[in-house]
């Protein structure tokens, strides 16, 4: 019999200067009404000159932690799973936010799947806590503030214009009694996985080439083929993580009662919502933070907490998709 694992604490942040659909108009050349309305930016929220990924992930790890009711030192283990454009490059993110957190009992280390990443963090913590009877707290924390890698006039990144900054983080409690973890899904398409990569090509006119250290900037090579591949894929890939994930957790879709999908422009939210049979109202939107990488799951979940779109009960799927190409799906049987 596998031993239980839930969620015990959530955390979030935010920086405090935000970008509106407004704001963006000039510097990427689409009318608000199109930010807005179609890409999903109606504001997001933009990293000042302290908010590194390990800070902004410290911070929601300490909101986590604080909610989850433990001490710092209680917490065994620590995994990283926000972005590879961190404090500095070959480095290990996990070492700093257990620092900074205080969990100095713990040992850390990174998983990356760029924005699949929470929902496959949370299936490696709630594997290894059932095997290992010492895995009493596991603190998943992540940041992203990719928006600093996008060049707002280079029209193959349109798709990434709706990035934002942030931190968000989780504890799992092994023999936990409310919001378990159950099933979990993952397929990757490796034709995808030179698509989305840093190039020199991508450096706006007059801009360094080098930020922090990080050389270039994030691109689309082959533009057409990626458009036509994830026109065919993405929404079966999605589709399919997500009730292999329910399937696995004894369930059917019918029985999905709140999903927290990663940020998109608004049309393929909704279409993969109808794909699901699921309405808009059993989701949220992140309209007003715009994709912080894999702290969207957190966030949304967070978010349907507040709105009271999660109660007692509920079985929610948080779902994402990552340039690689890989998606992932996780259901949590909240209260």
């Amino acid at each position: 019999m596998s031993v239980p694992v839930g969620i015990i604490g959530l955390g979030t942040y935010f920086p405090s200067q935000i970008e509106t659909a407004a704001d963006l108009v000039a510097r990427t050349g689409i009318p608000e009404e199109v930010l807005r309305d179609k890409m999903g930016i109606r504001q997001r929220h933009v990293a000042g000159a302290n908010d590194s990924v390990s800070e902004m992930a410290s911070r929601a790890a300490q909101m986590a932690i604080a909610e989850a009711g433990i001490r710092p030192d209680q917490i065994n283990m620590v995994i990283s799973h926000g972005s590879e454009h961190k404090d500095h490059v070959v480095w290990n993110a996990a070492g700093k936010i257990q620092y900074n957190v205080g969990a100095v009992n713990a040992y850390a280390f990174e998983m990356y799947a760029l924005c699949a990443g929470a929902p496959i963090a949370m299936n490696i913590a709630s594997s290894m806590m059932q095997a290992d009877p010492a895995l009493n707290y596991v603190l998943l924390a992540a940041g992203s503030r990719e928006n600093d890698l996008i060049n707002l006039q280079n029209p193959r990144s349109r798709f990434m214009f709706n990035f934002g900054a942030g931190g968000g983080a989780m504890v799992l409690q092994r023999k936990a009694t409310r919001n378990l973890i159950l099933g979990a899904s993952a397929f990757t398409d490796g034709s995808l996985s030179e698509t989305v990569m840093l190039t020199t090509d991508a450096i706006p006119d007059g801009s360094a080439e080098i930020i922090g250290d990080v050389h270039g900037r994030l691109d689309v090579r082959n533009a057409d083929y990626m458009a036509e591949r994830l026109g065919e894929t993405s929404l079966p890939n999605f589709t399919r993580v997500i009730r292999e994930a329910v399937e696995k957790s004894g369930a059917t879709l019918a029985d999905v009662a709140f999903i927290g999908l990663v940020h998109m422009k608004r049309s393929f939210y909704l279409e993969i919502l109808s794909a699901l049979g699921l309405k808009p109202e059993q989701g949220i939107y992140l309209e007003d933070y715009g994709h912080v990488q894999s702290v969207d799951q957190a966030l949304a979940l967070q978010l349907g907490l507040q709105q009271g779109k999660i109660k007692p009960g509920d079985l929610i799927v948080l779902a994402g998709a990552g340039t690689g190409y890989t998606w992932s799906a996780i259901c949590v049987r909240w209260g």
